[in-house]
C-alpha cells in the first residue's frame, strides 16, 4: 500500500468502505450532487437489533490498498455504488458491461454493488432489477436514500454471514493464514503443521473476526477478540499483526470512550445498546484459550474480561504498535496513519507534547517517491494536525512548506494563487495579522525575521500572480509593521522595490478583496514619517477673534440652575481633552503643527501632506516636504482654510511616501501627544493691516498681559517735543470694516508723563466706513513727550557748592554761567559720551495703539479683532529747570516767576515764553529767564464731583490741585524750546517744579483791593494826575472772592513823599488835606459781594504825592492771612493850575 490517507481516525476502524464512482461520462456537478445524498446516509441502525452500521464512503480509492482489506478490514472495499448517464435503450448494454468491468476491480472484496442510472426510460427501467436503479434525471430521483439504506442492509447481512462464519470455525478445521501482500512469498514451503504456525494462524484469524464485530457493531466482542489475538500473536513474536491487533485494540477502546469521534464529525458516533462491564477502564487480563482453535463461545471471555483499554493505555499501545510496524519498510503508511491516529486520540486528550512526539515520528517515515500533488497534501496534514494540538507556529511552518511545494521548480506549471493563499494561512501561526492596527498593541510579537521573511514571499507570490496592488500592499505592509527591524541597506532595497512597485500601480487606501473573501485593510505610512506630537495653532495675534462681552452671561459653558455638578464637571474634563480653547476663522488661513522625525538612513521626501478633517467644509493646502537622514524632531506647519462655520475637528493628515497614498489618523498613531482636536470655526471677519510714517522698531514691546504686538515703532524725541504718527489703514480681508475703535495703554514707567501721550481724533477716520476690501483709510496720532523739567539731584551738585538736593528753594550762591565737571566728584578721565551737560540718561516710553474692529458675518454673531501697534520712545532730556522764585511785580496783581534754565542738549538751544524775548542757550550753559505773570485766581477752579470720589484722601486731594494749578500756570505761561540746527522745537513744561511756596505768590489774593483816584484805577506804573486846589475823589472798592464772609475792616490812607534816595516823608500836613475822615470803614462782605468807600483829597502844592493805605490790626485782620490785603500803589502827580484857563 503507497497511498495514505491522512484523514484516517480510530473510528473508521468499524465503518464500511464503500466507493461511489462515475461510470461513462458524468458531468462532475450532477455526479457531485448525487455523491453528496449518497454520503448522507453514513449510519444506520440494523433491523430486529441495537446495533448501528457506519459507512465510510470515497469517491476514489486506490486498488493496491484493497489489497490489504485481510490485515484491516475497515480498508476492504465492500461495497460499490456507481453513477451513469444513459438516455437511449441501445446504449444499456455497453453501460452494463462498464459497470461489470468496474465490479471487477474490486471484486475480490465486493459484498454488494449498485448502479443508479440516470436518464433512460422505457422499457428496461421498468424491469425490476435488485443491482440497478433508473431515475429519468438528477432532480427526480427521492428514493436515492432509501436504496442506499437497503444497500447498507445487504452490506450487512454478508458482513454479520462472514461474522458468524469465521467466529464459529470449529477447532478441528484448518485456519487458513491470512497474509498481507508482501508476505506471500514469504510463506512459501513453510511447514504448516508445527505448533508456530497454528498459533501465527489462530492470532491473526483472532484479529480479523474482531475487525468484523467491530464493524458489524459488537464492540464488546471486538475488544475480546482484540485481547485474545495480542496473546497469541505475542507468543510467536508475530510483529505485524500483532501491530494490528494493538491497533484494533486502540481503536475500540477510543470508540468507547469518545463517541463524539476523534476526526472532528458532528454525531455521536457510539453504538446504540453497547455496553462495557462497570471496570471497563483496566487491562484485560488473558483468559483461558486453546491453542487447538477458536472458542466460538466468548461469554466466559467477556464476563471475566476487563477488556476496554484506559486513556492513558490506549496511548501506551498505540506506541508499541507503531513500534512494531515500524520493523517492517513495506507498512511505511500503515505506521503514518496509526501516528495521525494517535495524534488525534491525544488532541482530545489535550496531550499535545506527546502529540508531537507522535508527528514529528510521522515527518519521518519514508514512503515511496511523492508526487508533488502528494508532498503538498502530506505537508498540509501535517500542517493541520500541529494546528490541532495547538502548535501553531510548528503548523505555519508546514503550511508554508506546502506553500513552497506548490511552485517547485519541477513543476511545469506553478501554483502561485494556491502558494498565496497558503501562505495565508501561515500568518496567524508567525503571530503575523494583515491589519496594521494590530502593530499598535503594545510590544511586537512573534519572531520578525520569519515574520519579514513571509512577507517577502507573499510579495513575490502576489506579483508572480499578476497583481501589483497586492504586491504594493504586502510591501507597504512590511515597511510600515517592520521597520524597526529592518536594517539600513533592507529599509533601502524595500523601499527601492516599493517605488518601483508604485511606478506602474500606485499605493492606495482601498480595501483590497481577494476571492477567497479575504479583505486586506488598507496601510497608512504612519512611521514615514514617524508623528509625535500635534498641535492646533492658535491664529496670530493680530487675528484672533474676540467675543464682545455680554451681560446676560452667555459665555457660560452650560445652562445650569446649579453652581456645581459632579456629572458636568466630568463632561467639561472630557471636553476639556478635545476642545481647544480659542477659535478659528471661516475663510483665513489656520495652522497645524506636527513635530515629526525621519527614522530612515537616507533623505525622505513626503508629498502631498495635508490635513484630513470633518465638520466643516475645508480647503486644505498640501504640502511637500524633504527630512533629513534620521532626522530629530522636525516641525511641520500643515495649513488649510475652513469655509464653513461650526466645529472642526483634525482626525489626522495624508502622505504620499514612495508612491504610497496613506490616510493617517490620530487615533491609530500611538504614543502621539495633542493639545486636542477639535476647535470652534466663526463666521468671518475683516482683516486688517496698518502701516505707519515711522520706522519699525527691532525691539518687541512685552506687555505684563500677556499681549501680543503686531507691529512696533520706534521713535527719538526730546523732553516736550511732539511727533506726528501716520497710520495707513487697509482692508485685506474679504469682508468689510464696518466698526473700528481705537484706545491706547501706557506701560508701566517710572517716569511722571504730564499731558496725554497719544492724542488722536477718530471722526474724519470713521467717516470713510464702512471700509471696503482692498480700501484704506487714514489715521493720524500725535505723540506728545512731556516728562518732569525739573532738576535732578546729582545735577544741582554740579551746579552749586552748597550742595542744595531739593529744586524750587532759594540758592545762597550765586549761579555760575557754565557748567564744568566737578573735580572731586568726577573721575579725571570720563567715559566716552559723558559729555559737559550730560547729566541724566535717556528715558525710554512705551505704549500701545489697540485697534479694535469688526464687520460682516463675524460682527453679527458679537466677534471682533484686535490689531495693536508698539510705540517705543526714546526721550533725550532737553531743557532743565534748576530753580525757581518769584519776585513782586508793581502791580499787586502780577509777579515775576524767576527760572534758572540749563541746556542739557549738546547743540545751541533757544528758548521764549509768551510776549518774551528769546534767550539762547549753549550746550551744558545755564540762564535765568524772567517771565512776568499775572496772578491765578485757584479759589475760582470748578471742583468736579469725580475728584471729590476718586481722591478721599486730603494728601491726594490737595496733590491734584497742586497739578491741576500747574497745568493752569504752563498754558499760560507757553514755554517753547528750539534748536535750529536740528530744526525741531517743543514746549518745556512747569508743571513739576512749582513748590507751595511759588504757587502761593502766584495765587491772586481772595480779596481784591481796588482804589480809584478821580475815576480812575491805580496800579503798577498808572499816574494819576490832579490840579492843586481841586477836590479829587478817592474810592476804596473791596470785592470778596473767598468762600466765607470779611470784615469788618478799618482802613488809614497816610499820604507821603519818595525822594528816591530811600528817604519817605510822610510830614505832609500843609501840602495834602482830606475833605473828610482820612479812614475808612468796611462793614462784612459777603462772597462774590463787593463794598465800596468813598472819600475827597484836597492838594495845595504840586508834586509827585503817594498814598499808603494801612488796615487798622484787629481781631478780624488778624485771623486772615497777610497776602490777603495786598492793596496797590497809588501815584498821584499835582500840577498847578492852567493860567492860560
Amino acid at each position: 500500500m503507497s497511498v495514505p490517507d491522512y484523514m484516517q481516525c480510530a473510528e473508521d476502524h468499524q465503518t464500511l468502505l464503500v466507493v461511489v464512482q462515475p461510470v461513462g461520462i458524468v458531468s462532475e456537478e450532477n455526479f457531485f450532487r448525487i455523491y453528496k445524498r449518497i454520503s448522507s446516509v453514513s449510519q444506520i441502525n440494523v433491523r430486529d437489533s441495537q446495533r448501528v452500521l457506519y459507512i465510510r464512503y470515497r469517491h476514489h480509492y486506490p486498488p493496491e490498498n484493497n489489497e490489504w482489506g485481510d490485515f484491516q478490514t475497515h480498508r476492504k472495499v465492500v461495497g460499490l455504488i456507481t453513477v451513469t448517464d444513459c438516455f437511449s435503450a441501445k446504449d444499456w448494454p455497453q453501460t452494463f458491461e462498464k459497470f461489470h468491468v468496474q465490479k471487477e476491480i474490486y471484486g475480490s472484496t465486493l459484498y454488494d454493488s449498485r448502479l443508479f442510472v440516470f436518464g433512460l426510460q422505457g422499457e428496461i427501467a421498468e424491469q425490476p432489477r435488485t443491482d440497478v436503479a433508473f431515475y429519468p434525471n438528477y432532480d427526480e430521483c427521492e428514493s436515492v436514500e432509501k436504496r442506499i439504506e437497503d444497500f447498507i442492509e445487504s452490506l450487512f447481512i454478508v458482513l454479520e454471514s462472514k461474522r458468524l462464519d469465521r467466529a464459529t470455525d470449529k477447532s478441528g478445521d484448518k485456519i487458513p493464514l491470512l497474509c498481507v501482500p508482501f508476505e506471500k512469498k514469504d510463506f512459501v514451503g513453510l511447514d504448516t503443521d508445527s505448533r508456530h504456525y497454528k498459533k501465527r494462524c489462530q492470532g491473526r484469524m483472532r484479529k480479523h473476526v474482531g475487525d468484523l464485530c467491530l464493524q458489524a457493531g459488537m464492540l464488546q466482542d471486538s475488544l475480546v477478540h482484540y485481547h485474545m489475538s495480542v496473546e497469541l500473536l505475542r507468543s510467536v513474536n508475530d510483529f505485524l499483526w500483532l501491530g494490528a491487533a494493538l491497533e484494533g485494540l486502540c481503536s475500540a477502546s477510543v470508540i468507547y470512550h469518545y463517541p463524539g469521534g476523534t476526526g472532528g464529525k458532528t454525531g455521536a458516533r457510539r453504538p446504540q445498546g453497547s455496553s462495557l462491564p462497570a471496570d471497563t477502564g483496566n487491562r484485560h487480563r488473558p483468559g483461558a484459550l486453546t491453542t487447538n482453535g477458536i472458542n466460538a463461545d466468548t461469554s466466559t471471555e467477556i464476563g471475566r474480561a476487563k477488556n476496554c483499554l484506559s486513556p492513558e493505555d490506549i496511548i501506551d499501545k498505540y506506541k508499541e504498535a507503531i513500534s512494531y510496524y515500524s520493523k517492517y519498510k513495506n507498512a511505511g503508511v500503515i505506521e503514518l496513519e496509526a501516528c495521525v491516529k494517535a495524534v488525534r486520540v491525544l488532541a482530545i486528550q489535550k496531550r499535545s507534547m506527546e502529540a508531537s512526539e507522535f508527528l514529528q515520528n510521522a515527518v519521518y517515515i519514508n514512503l515511496r517517491q511523492l508526487s508533488e500533488e502528494e508532498k503538498i497534501q502530506r505537508y498540509s496534514i501535517l500542517s493541520e494536525l500541529y494546528e490541532l494540538i495547538g502548535f501553531h507556529r510548528k503548523s505555519a511552518f508546514f503550511k508554508r512548506v506546502a506553500a513552497m511545494q506548490c511552485v517547485a521548480p519541477s513543476i511545469a506549471e506553478p501554483g502561485w494563487r494556491a502558494c498565496y493563499k497558503l501562505l495565508l494561512e501561515t500568518l496567524p501561526g508567525y503571530s503575523l495579522s494583515l491589519d496594521p492596527k494590530d502593530f499598535n498593541k503594545g510590544t511586537h510579537r512573534g519572531w520578525a525575521a520569519v515574520q519579514m521573511r513571509l512577507l517577502h514571499e507573499l510579495v513575490y507570490a502576489s506579483r508572480r500572480m499578476g497583481n501589483p496592488a497586492l504586491s504594493v500592499r504586502h510591501l507597504s505592509f512590511l515597511l510600515q509593521t517592520m521597520l524597526d527591524f529592518l536594517s539600513d541597506q533592507e529599509k533601502k532595497d524595500v523601499t527601492q522595490s516599493l517605488e518601483s512597485y508604485t511606478s506602474k500601480c500606485p499605493g492606495t487606501m482601498e480595501l483590497l478583496s481577494l476571492p477567497d473573501g479575504l479583505n486586506l485593510p488598507p496601510v497608512p505610512f504612519t512611521k514615514l514619517p514617524i508623528v509625535r506630537r500635534v498641535k492646533l495653532l492658535n491664529l496670530p495675534a493680530s487675528l484672533r477673534p474676540q467675543k464682545m462681552k455680554s451681560l446676560l452671561g452667555q459665555n457660560m459653558s452650560t445652562k445650569s440652575p446649579f453652581i456645581y455638578s459632579p456629572i458636568i464637571a466630568h463632561n467639561r474634563g472630557e471636553e476639556r481633552n478635545k476642545k481647544i480653547d480659542f477659535q478659528w476663522v471661516q475663510g483665513d488661513v489656520c495652522e497645524v503643527q506636527l513635530m515629526v522625525y525621519n527614522p530612515m538612513p537616507f533623505e525622505l521626501r513626503v508629498e502631498n501632506m495635508g490635513l484630513l478633517t470633518s465638520g466643516v467644509e475645508f480647503e486644505s493646502l498640501p504640502a511637500a516636504l524633504s527630512l533629513p537622514a534620521e532626522s530629530g524632531l522636525y516641525p511641520v506647519t500643515l495649513v488649510g482654510v475652513p469655509r464653513s462655520t461650526g466645529h472642526i475637528t483634525i482626525n489626522g493628515y495624508h502622505t504620499t511616501v514612495f508612491g504610497v497614498f496613506s490616510d493617517c489618523l490620530l487615533d491609530n498613531l500611538p504614543g502621539i501627544k495633542t493639545n486636542g482636536s477639535t476647535v470652534e470655526v466663526i463666521p468671518a471677519l475683516p482683516r486688517l493691516q496698518i502701516s505707519t510714517s515711522l520706522p519699525r522698531s527691532a525691539r518687541t514691546l512685552q506687555p505684563a498681559s500677556g499681549d501680543e504686538i503686531s507691529t512696533n515703532v520706534s521713535v527719538q524725541l526730546y523732553n516736550g517735543e511732539t511727533q506726528q504718527l501716520d497710520i495707513k489703514l487697509e482692508n485685506i480681508g474679504t469682508e468689510p470694516l464696518e466698526k473700528l475703535e481705537v484706545t491706547s495703554k501706557i506701560l508701566t514707567t517710572k517716569e511722571k508723563l504730564y499731558g496725554d501721550f497719544l492724542s488722536w481724533k477718530l471722526e474724519e477716520t470713521l467717516a470713510q466706513f464702512p471700509l471696503q476690501p482692498g480700501k484704506t483709510a487714514t489715521f493720524t496720532v500725535n505723540i506728545k513727550v512731556k516728562l518732569d523739567f525739573s532738576c535732578q539731584e546729582n545735577l544741582l551738585q554740579d551746579l552749586n557748592d552748597d550742595g542744595i538736593s531739593v529744586s524750587g528753594l532759594p540758592l545762597s550762591s550765586p549761579f555760575r554761567q557754565v557748567v564744568k565737571p566737578r573735580v572731586d566728584s568726577k573721575p579725571v578721565n570720563p567715559p566716552e559720551g559723558s559729555k559737559a551737560g550730560d547729566f541724566s540718561h535717556v528715558k525710554t516710553l512705551e505704549a500701545i495703539l489697540n485697534f479694535k474692529y469688526s464687520g460682516g458675518p463675524g460682527h453679527v454673531d458679537g466677534y471682533y479683532r484686535n490689531l495693536s501697534l508698539g510705540i517705543h520712545v526714546e526721550a533725550e532730556p532737553s531743557v532743565f529747570f534748576t530753580r525757581v522764585s518769584t519776585l513782586p511785580a508793581t502791580s499787586t496783581r502780577q509777579c515775576h516767576l524767576l527760572l534758572d534754565v540749563f541746556n542739557s542738549t549738546e547743540h545751541e538751544l533757544t528758548i521764549s515764553a509768551k510776549n518774551n524775548e528769546e534767550l539762547i542757550l549753549h550746550a551744558g550753559e545755564c540762564q535765568r529767564m524772567a517771565i512776568q505773570v499775572d496772578k491765578f485766581n485757584f479759589e475760582s477752579f470748578p471742583e468736579s464731583p469725580a475728584e471729590r470720589n476718586q481722591f478721599t484722601n486730603p494728601k491726594q486731594l490737595e496733590e491734584e490741585r497742586q497739578e491741576t494749578r500747574g497745568l493752569e500756570i504752563n498754558s499760560k505761561l507757553d514755554i517753547h524750546w528750539n534748536i535750529p540746527s536740528l530744526k525741531r522745537h517743543g514746549e518745556a513744561s512747569v508743571e513739576g517744579i512749582l513748590n507751595q511756596l511759588v504757587l502761593e505768590h502766584l495765587q491772586l489774593a481772595p480779596l481784591q483791593w481796588d482804589v480809584l483816584v478821580d475815576g480812575q484805577l491805580c496800579d503798577c506804573d498808572v499816574v494819576a494826575d490832579c490840579r492843586v486846589g481841586d477836590p479829587i475823589p478817592l474810592e476804596v472798592r473791596l470785592t470778596n472772592w473767598s468762600k466765607r464772609n470779611v470784615g469788618p475792616f478799618a482802613l488809614t490812607v497816610i499820604p507821603y513823599q519818595d525822594y528816591q534816595n530811600g528817604v519817605h516823608n510822610y510830614e505832609l500836613q500843609d501840602a495834602i488835606t482830606f475833605v473828610g475822615s482820612n479812614t475808612f470803614y468796611i462793614d462784612s462782605v459777603r462772597p462774590t459781594e463787593n463794598s465800596v468807600c468813598l472819600g475827597a483829597l484836597l492838594f495845595l502844592y504840586t508834586g509827585d504825592f503817594y498814598l499808603n493805605i494801612k488796615f487798622h490790626e484787629d481781631t478780624t485782620s488778624k485771623e486772615l492771612p497777610l497776602s490777603w490785603f495786598c492793596l496797590p500803589s497809588v501815584h498821584i502827580r499835582a500840577q498847578g493850575p492852567d493860567l492860560q484857563a
